[in-house]
């Protein structure tokens, strides 16, 4: 009934760009905060950037802030993570998330109601 499908990963050459979407469906999105995650073979989950309802009120983990940007279009049901000057260490899969409590602890995927099936994304060097 619920459900978030992540798109937009692929292969790209270090340096690049992507943008990864992610499309609600079964929610009442405009009240969700939004988030994206990766995980990387043998690692945890990892944050990766968080929006409420701007850019206003968005936060990016230490390693992708400046290069990567979050947002959202409520009137689509889609929130966006712009992905720019891509490094191989950005290798991973990409989940998108939705937390209906503004949770302080946002950082941390526990905190997360709901989540897409991810989409990979790799970067070569």
């Amino acid at each position: 009934q619920v459900q978030l499908v992540e798109s937009g990963g692929g292969l790209v050459q270090a340096g690049g760009s992507l943008r990864l979407s992610c499309a609600a469906s079964g929610v009442t999105f405009s009240i969700y905060a939004m988030g994206w995650f990766r995980q990387a073979p043998g690692k945890e989950r990892e944050f990766v950037a968080r929006i409420i309802w701007s850019s206003s009120s968005s936060a990016y983990a230490d390693s992708v802030k400046g290069r990567f940007t979050i947002s959202r279009v409520n009137a689509k049901n889609t929130v966006y993570l712009q992905m720019n000057s891509l490094k191989p260490e950005d290798t991973a899969v990409y989940y998108c998330a939705a937390d209906r409590n503004y949770g302080l602890r946002y950082r941390d995927y526990l905190e997360y109601d709901y989540w897409g099936q991810g989409t990979q994304v790799t970067v070569s060097s």
